[in-house]
This record gives C-alpha cells, sequence and structure tokens, in this order.
C-alpha cells in the first residue's frame, strides 16, 4: 500500500516502517488513464479499483503525479507503479541523445573505435538553442540537406517541421541574442534539430516506422524484455523530399494521419510487425531481415545500458517503452525516440486487442500475484533479452550461429502463440487461495 509521509509512522526514533500486515484478498490498484489499461486492470481477476485517495498497491500513474508525489510517499514492499522516478533520461529527446553521446565516449574509452559502431544509430543531432553554433557549423557542411525539428518534450508530432534553410529557424538566433533582462519574459522552448532520413524504406510509396515495446523490470541489475507484437505506422500520402511542409507526408504519428481527409478509421494506417517481416522476408530473403532485426536489438539494449548508470533504480518501479525506429531504404535501423508514455489509446479493433494482449503481459511480468519463479525466459508475448547478460534463446538453436555471433533472445515479428505459455500461470494467486 502507499501512504504519505505527513499521514503518521512518526516514532520516538523518527521515520518508521509500519509492521507487516496480513495480506488482503484482492490487489488495490488506481490508473490515472481512461483507456485499454484502464479496461485490462477492471478485468483482471482478483484487483479491486480504488478511487481518490484510497490505499493502493498498484498504481498507473501519470508521469505528472510521479513528479509531484514520489519522494512524498511511503510505498510498501509490493507496491508497484509504472514509472522510473528520473525516467525523462531515455525518453526526453536532448537527454536520450546527449546520454548516448556520453556512453559512445564511454564505449570509445573502454573498447575502442570498433564499438562505436555498435552505437551508429542515431543521427546527427543538436540541442537548440544551446548548441545552435554547432549545428550550424554541421549544417553548412552540407548545404541542402534536409533537417527535422521536434520539441524536446512533446509528443503526436505537434511542433515538429522539416526545414533545408537556417533562415527557416532564425527565430532560435534571435532567442540566443537576446539581452538578459528578457530571457526569463518568454522562455525558450527547447528543440532538437535532426538530419532528417531522406531515403526512408517505402512500401507502397508510403514512409513508415516502428513501434516497438520494451518492458524494464530493473536497471541494477539490467533486466530487460522485448515484446513480440508491435506495428508499423504509415503516413497516409505517398512520400516525396519535394514538399517538406506537409505532415501527412513526413509525420507518421496516428495523431497527425488521423486528421488527413483520406484517413479510413477502419483500417487506420498500421501494419501488425508480423505481416511487415513477412513482407520484408519474401523481398529481401530471410538473411537480410535477420540482420535487421538485429540491429533493434542492438538499439533496445544499448540505448538501456546508456542510462543504467543515471536511471534512479527502484524496486517499486517499471517501465513500459515505446521505441520508434526507422528503416531507411538500405534495411538500416535508425532510433528516432523512446517514449515513456507510449499510447495506449487504440486506433483500430486489431490495435485495442494488440495493446490488451502487451498490457496483460506487462501484469504478468510485473506479478503482482507472486506467481513467477524469477527464472522465466518467456512470459506471454514477452522474451527476456537481458539479465545482467545477453539472453540465449532455448528453441532448438545454438547458442551462437557459425559465425560466432550471439543469438539473442528474442523474436520481434515472429509467433505469438502466447496463450499456450501463459498455461503455467492460470493456477491461483498466493492471496487467492487465502480467499
Amino acid at each position: 500500500m502507499s501512504k504519505n509521509r505527513t499521514q503518521g509512522y512518526k516514532g520516538p526514533y523518527g521515520y518508521q516502517k509500519p509492521k507487516e500486515r496480513e495480506p488482503r484478498p484482492f490487489i488495490r490498484f488506481k490508473c490515472a488513464l481512461n483507456n485499454t489499461i484502464m479496461d485490462v486492470l477492471r478485468h483482471r481477476p482478483g484487483w479491486l479499483e480504488v478511487k481518490d485517495e484510497g490505499e493502493w498497491d498498484f498504481y498507473w500513474c501519470d508521469v505528472g503525479w510521479l513528479r509531484e508525489n514520489f519522494d512524498r510517499i511511503y510505498l510498501d514492499e509490493h507496491v508497484r507503479i509504472c514509472h522510473f522516478r528520473n525516467h525523462y533520461e531515455l525518453t526526453r529527446k536532448n537527454l536520450m541523445v546527449k546520454n548516448l553521446k556520453r556512453y559512445r565516449k564511454t564505449l570509445e574509452r573502454d573498447a575502442g573505435k570498433n564499438e562505436l559502431v555498435k552505437c551508429d544509430f542515431f543521427p546527427k543531432t543538436y540541442e537548440l538553442p544551446s548548441e545552435y553554433h554547432l549545428f550550424v557549423e554541421e549544417f553548412r557542411k552540407n548545404p541542402g540537406t534536409t533537417w527535422i525539428m521536434k520539441p524536446v518534450a512533446r509528443s503526436q508530432g505537434r511542433g515538429i517541421f522539416l526545414f533545408r534553410r537556417l533562415k527557416d529557424i532564425m527565430d532560435w538566433k534571435k532567442d540566443v541574442g537576446r539581452p538578459d533582462d528578457q530571457k526569463d519574459e518568454v522562455p525558450v522552448e527547447n528543440y532538437v534539430a535532426q538530419r532528417y532520413i531522406e531515403n526512408p524504406y517505402l512500401i507502397g510509396g508510403r514512409k513508415f516506422d516502428l513501434r516497438v515495446y520494451v518492458l524494464v523490470t530493473s536497471y541494477i541489475p539490467l533486466k530487460a524484455w522485448l515484446y513480440r507484437d508491435g506495428f508499423a505506422r504509415f503516413s497516409n500520402t505517398r512520400f516525396t523530399l519535394s514538399s517538406i511542409d506537409d505532415h501527412y507526408i513526413h509525420l507518421t504519428n496516428v495523431a497527425v494521419q488521423k486528421t488527413s481527409p483520406d484517413y479510413d478509421p477502419e483500417k487506420g494506417c498500421k501494419w501488425m510487425i508480423q505481416q511487415l517481416r513477412h513482407y520484408l522476408t519474401a523481398k529481401h530473403g530471410p538473411q537480410m531481415v535477420e540482420k535487421l532485426f538485429e540491429e533493434m536489438d542492438n538499439i533496445f539494449i544499448k540505448t538501456l545500458q546508456s542510462v543504467q548508470k543515471v536511471i534512479i533504480n527502484d524496486k517499486h518501479c517499471f517501465e513500459l517503452y515505446g521505441y520508434d525506429i526507422l528503416i531507411d531504404g538500405d534495411l538500416r535501423a535508425w532510433l528516432l525516440e523512446i517514449n515513456a508514455s507510449p499510447s495506449l489509446t487504440a486506433s483500430s479493433q486489431d490495435d485495442y486487442e494488440l495493446k490488451t494482449r502487451l498490457l496483460e503481459d506487462t501484469l504478468h511480468i510485473v506479478d503482482m500475484e507472486g506467481r513467477l519463479t524469477g527464472k522465466e525466459k518467456r512470459v506471454g508475448g514477452f522474451d527476456l533479452m537481458w539479465n545482467e547478460g545477453p539472453v540465449s534463446r532455448e528453441d532448438g538453436h545454438l547458442d551462437t550461429l557459425s559465425n560466432g555471433n550471439f543469438v539473442p533472445n528474442t523474436h520481434l515479428g515472429c509467433v505469438n502463440d502466447r496463450k499456450k505459455h501463459l498455461k503455467h500461470l492460470q493456477k491461483p494467486a498466493p492471496f487467492q487461495k487465502k480467499m
């Protein structure tokens, strides 16, 4: 349960942990969102919703609540919340790039320049206005190149625009040069300027990116799970670089695409990742597609390692990340951004079913019921890909390929026969046996 530190627990020797209480016959939850996660929580056997200031065992909170309340409450041993305290180190666009750049330098120092190749998966990026002059220097090396501007703390495509001329962002230069006595009057919103990938892989002439889900249950030690399902988000308009002002061409966010006059709400603009993997395999062969998906595995692990010593680890916390990955015309994977609050609002029936499965399996791994042994390598649609080190497959493959490369326990875009693997979780939870 949670308790506000102002509500008691003050003993003769200061703040004290309360005595252990008898287990309750149900798990009390709160939820700050009114979408798929609320449906999943309300239909979970043995879980009971509490509202207002009621005591709770599990809270799917928003980041605003976390920022305002986390340091003011006591959390019992069994309590879980859905964010790490400083999750933004990986999910704010500028901090993600800063941490990745620092991690690259650490790798170069400790392991040599050859290791840097493994971190070469995000485009050149600069924070504005603080790195404006560095950006201008790089910009002038390649005149005519397309860049994309993104606000560091906004989502769903808001505030994003493409540009090829410095005068298109002269507002930043003006902000940098404002008199000191005016700088606090209108704060400058931080953006990142990033090289736009001008050769995205196209299907039907349309650009797309991938939304992939990674669940982290601990940073020290690092324990991360990769979900087999995900989806490709397509633009609603054929790709061209001749019109960089058209968001329907360049931004794949559903929040943007659903405002298009041609948007079909029944079909949406999504493919399941299984469908995409089949398409790519048929067109390019299994070897090239395996290499592409291995590149994605590398992105997931390297990004988490880049913040492993920065994130404040807490046994009460877990994080479901939404990774946005772009594939270019050379079948190379690029990291666009990472979301701490990936959208859980469904845009179609298929989308709703995917997110329902994802969230149910997330709760299985968080394991409020105490059903897991801690030795599982798969739970539902999640595969354990890192547990203090890489996790190997147990599906008949050798631990390494003939070329010596490690075979990770990842199956993104493969068959998700999750029901078969959830049968052992159907036994009653310990608290249910006492009812």
